[in-house]
């Protein structure tokens, strides 16, 4: 009698939040995984729902913004304004571009720039330090990942230093990612008279509500003149140094000029979000000295927006691609409008590159990403799989005068549940700074060949299948 009662709750909790998903109106493909997820484990798949599956309430960031700021300010002058004469070097399909990311990202058009790649841990630490020693009036660091480790403490030696100097510093972390940051590191921070805030740390009653979205950006801002951004948070493992992971393969990039102050309106609003705390003064958006031009909009995608402004930006940079498109991203779960921009380029002529992870960091993600290859392949897409280390990337670009570099991988979380920032560079010395680090990657993996993809034990094929129902929450 007992498991008669206990399996009619079951069906009356998969038809009351399978009927909860159908009236929300979800797209064909998260409506159908989810129902299967709920089907297949229907008390686990009940509890994974209520927690990871419930859609973005809205009303939490109804006042994330410092009223009237410097973003809006300056869009205002933008909006309507004829792209063409910002950029004339380059083409309609370029204008388009930047009037949507405009409209849907938020992103304002910066010119005035000089952008540093930097690869790897080694070449990121090594420049932030130097910028950080450099600080002279504040210093803002918004992580997803701050670890109280070896980098960890240096970062914090250097951050102590500064405050004694008299320079104002904020640090915000994930509450998820930097969970396994030690209170006491922490409490050294504060006392040390550094400002640590938390974005959406894990209390209750609101953990289903929050644990969903989660703050995935990395900025860093000093003094308002320098900003760095992409994919590599502070932790020893971004450094190679664990050596569980190996050799971690990742991008980040340095910023002088106009599109720092947009990073620094970006970190700002977000430090409005968590403390009411309010800065506008001139001193954090100072004039630039940079002459060079190299065209920026930084787009902050997230939860928070009404449009998914970072799967915009990627989708039209696939459709108005003339010869090539290269993308790098560990975890690739795309959406079907995604899947088919890329076979359509790819059946067109284009040359479409794809790199990935190799060796799997979440083995469910790289299992599901599995699921979606083979009819690229049949496309004519090349995918390479990274086997030096982890890989970790998220760079893309697009011919020759366009690219993008930051934190959204390529899936329903980077697109749709995150806080991510990408800065969409309209600039041909960039990407073709962007080709070299890409082709020695190629040449650090391994080509997946159609025939011997369609070869894999059905066994795999099942597990892939499997691990795809759970895609929405990956």
């Amino acid at each position: 009698m007992i498991w008669f009662i206990l399996l009619s709750i079951s069906i009356l909790q998969v038809v009351l939040i399978g009927a909860v998903i159908l009236l929300e109106n979800r797209g064909p493909a998260e409506t159908i995984a989810w129902i299967c997820v709920l089907g297949l484990l229907p008390i686990l798949g009940c509890i994974i729902f209520i927690i990871f599956g419930q859609k973005t309430h809205r009303d939490l960031f109804r006042n994330k913004h410092i009223p009237d700021n410097r973003l809006a300010k300056t869009l205002r002058q933008q909006i309507d304004y004829d792209h063409s004469a910002l950029l004339p070097q380059h083409s309609d399909s370029h204008h388009k571009l930047v009037s949507l990311l405009m409209k849907s990202g938020f992103a304002p058009l910066t010119l005035y720039n000089r952008v540093e790649i930097l690869l790897n841990g080694g070449e990121k630490f090594k420049v932030l330090f130097n910028a950080l020693e450099g600080a002279s009036n504040h210093i803002h660091l918004s992580y997803f990942i701050f670890n109280d480790d070896e980098i960890g403490g240096d970062v914090f030696k250097i951050l102590a230093r500064k405050v004694d100097e008299g320079v104002e510093v904020r640090v915000l972390m994930d509450g998820i990612g930097s969970i396994s940051t030690s209170s006491g590191f922490i409490r050294s921070m504060r006392q040390a008279g550094i400002q640590v805030e938390w974005f959406f740390p894990i209390r209750f009653p609101y953990i289903t509500s929050r644990l969903n979205m989660r703050y995935h950006r990395k900025i860093v801002v000093v003094d308002g003149c320098i900003g760095f951004m992409g994919g590599l948070n502070i932790g020893d493992e971004y450094l190679s140094r664990d050596s569980k992971l190996g050799f971690w393969r990742d991008t980040h990039i340095k910023i002088e000029g106009e599109a720092v102050q947009t990073l620094q309106a970006i970190f700002l609003n977000d430090w409005y979000f968590v403390t009411r705390q309010e800065y506008t003064d001139a001193r954090y958006f100072p004039q630039n000295n940079i002459s060079q031009i190299q065209p920026i909009q930084i787009v902050g995608g997230g939860p928070d927006s009404n449009w998914t402004s970072i799967w915009h930006g990627f989708f039209n940079a696939i459709t108005m691609a003339k010869h090539s498109v290269s993308i790098e991203t560990p975890y690739f779960i795309p959406d079907e409008s995604l899947i088919m921009a890329l076979k359509t380029a790819a059946l067109s002529g284009l040359d479409v590159r794809l790199v990935v992870q190799g060796i799997p960091e979440h083995k469910l993600t790289y299992l599901a990403m599995y699921s979606y290859f083979e009819e690229l392949l049949q496309a004519g897409v090349k995918i390479f799989q990274y086997m030096k280390g982890i890989f970790h990337a998220k760079v893309f670009f697009i011919d020759d005068e366009l690219a993008s570099v930051g934190s959204a991988n390529m899936d329903h979380r980077g697109f749709l549940l995150d806080f991510e920032l990408c800065a969409f560079v309209y600039d041909r010395s960039l990407v073709e700074r962007l080709k070299v680090d890409f082709e020695q990657d190629i040449n650090d993996s391994t080509e997946l060949v159609l025939q011997t993809f369609q070869a894999r034990p059905v066994s795999a094929r099942f597990k892939e299948s499997c691990a795809r129902l759970f895609s929405p929450v990956l």
